[in-house]
This record gives C-alpha cells, structure tokens and sequence, in this order.
C-alpha cells in the first residue's frame, strides 16, 4: 500500500499574502511535506479582486485539489476564519484543522467599530500605509516584516474583509464535522477571547481538539514565534498523517472484503494511545488542554 502522507494548506491574514508563510514552507518542505500556500482574492497577486467570502473559500478550495483533494489546512486570523468554514462546506477535504489567531466571533459587537475604523482608514491619501508601515516596524521583526510584506500589502480590503467574514457562524462551523482541530494562539493575542468555547464546540462534534498556546508570541504568532508555530503544523501533521494511514487500511480492508464476499471486522482499539492522541471519550485521560497547553521554546 502506498504511504499515506498529509498534504498541507496554509492560509494566510488579512492585508498580507502567501508570503507570509515562507518560514513555515520551509520547515514543511524540510521534512518532506507537500505545502502549499493559497493567495486570497484581494490580496498579493491578486489586489484588484474584490473579496468575498465565497471566492475566498473557493481559493482555499482550490489549494487543496492542488495538492491532492484532502489535505491538513492551517489558517491564520482571516486565515483560520476560512479554514474553519471551508472545513464545514467541504469536510471530505479537510483532514485536520489549524485555526490559528481566530477566537473572537466574526459577529463581535466590536465588528461594527472596526468597520467604521477601516472604512475611515482607507479614505486617507496613503490609504492607511503610513500606519501600516509603523505597525509592521514596532511589532514584527526585520525578518517577519519582510516575509509579511513580500507580496505587498492590501490596505484597502480590510472594510470587505470585515463585512464579508460577518456572514460566517463560526461555532456552527466548527461543529459541524469531526475531523481533528487544533486552536493555536500566541499567549499575548488580543483575538483569545473565545478560545475555550471554540474548543468545547469542535469537541462537541465528537472532533479530537486542542488547544495549544505558544508563549512569548501576539496575534501573529506564525510571524512572532515562526519555528514554534512550524513546530504545532509538523505536529498535527503526523498525527493527521497517522489517521489518514488507518483510514486508507480500512478502506483496504472494507475493499477486500467485498471482494471476497467474507465478512470482516476491525478490532477496536484498547486504549486511546492506539489512536495516537488522548481521546476526548477516554475516562481517564488528563484534560486535552492541559496536556495541549504546551510551553514551546522561543523561535531560534
């Protein structure tokens, strides 16, 4: 039987592009990960276009046929908010989630301010680029503001971005599929807010899901703490590759025996290590965010 290997997508934030996950795409290619990084309407190569929710679900669509038509999807900010509803519209596709940086609902009272802020932003001469400029410099390092702005930025999206994202029911989202999900937020992010619910709701699926904070990093923690974060996408990962390898089994399996014509029956697993992850049914596992609330070195 061929080798099972998880393919993976990565989706990057608003204003910034694929660029962004240059760090990432590296260590992935590194271990012998086929990656690809999508490039959202509106946004890198395609500024101009206008953003939507459906042509950007669309973008992270296509990526994954690009790589093979399943796929881990790892999604920063907007990013993860995409990921989460491309993993609800196409669940034959999604085989894991990364959702990285988006724990405040999209429906946020707070929406309706940042909108008016955008709106206002993007009538200034520079279209907000001065701003943008000085934000890169103080938060990010030289390195990352690099990587962040290879693509150029998209100032003038952010008003779309914020109308159209509002149109997703994210915990609706999250339950309604199993596959395993991974919410990833740098300690320091302002977006944390709604982290424990968005875990309990992709759990409330019968999904595996963790949560994993990576110290030391902000709202943009692929950015902040690039070798940490790579560290979480190599991780779920293999554990991802490790269930696509049972899947394709018992889709061998369940082949043979129509074959043959004789029946056959899996054994179940005895314990969740079988599984490769503490399972949320398991009696007596130590709480899944405990185990999952990791301390990962700071990025070298």
């Amino acid at each position: 039987m061929t080798p099972v290997v998880t393919s993976v997508v990565l989706v990057h934030g608003s204003r910034t592009s694929r660029t962004m996950w240059r760090r990432q795409l590296e260590m992935l290619e590194a271990a012998g990960v086929l990656a690809h990084a999508v490039e959202l309407p509106g946004h890198g190569s395609r500024r101009g276009e206008p953003f939507t929710l459906e042509g950007a679900v669309t973008a992270v669509h296509d990526g994954v046929q690009r790589v093979g038509g399943r796929a881990l999807v790892v999604g920063l900010s907007l990013g993860g908010y995409l990921a989460i509803e491309h993993r609800a519209r196409y669940p034959e596709e999604s085989a894991g989630l990364v959702a990285a940086s988006c724990c405040t609902a999209p429906t946020s009272r707070l929406r309706a301010a940042w909108l008016l802020l955008a709106r206002w932003i993007e009538t200034w001469p520079d279209g907000g680029a001065r701003l943008n400029d000085a934000f890169v410099t103080r938060m990010l390092t030289p390195e990352a503001a690099r990587d962040a702005g290879a693509g150029g930025f998209a100032l003038d999206v952010m008003s779309a971005v914020l109308r159209e994202v509002a149109l997703c029911d994210t915990l609706g989202a999250l339950a309604a599929t199993d596959s395993p999900v991974w919410i990833v937020n740098g300690r320091y992010d302002h977006f944390r807010g709604h982290e424990r619910l968005m875990l309990a709701t992709a759990r409330s699926s019968g999904a595996d899901a963790w949560r994993v904070i990576v110290p030391h990093a902000r709202h943009l923690v692929s950015l902040d703490a690039p070798v940490a974060f790579g560290r979480v996408v190599l991780e779920a990962a293999h554990e991802v590759t490790r269930r696509e390898e049972r899947r394709s089994r018992a889709a061998g399996v369940q082949a043979g025996d129509q074959t043959s014509g004789r029946p056959h029956a899996l054994a179940p697993p005895t314990s969740a290590a079988e599984f490769g992850t503490m399972t949320t049914s398991s009696p007596s596992r130590v709480r899944a965010d405990a185990v999952m609330r990791r301390e990962l070195p700071p990025p070298m």
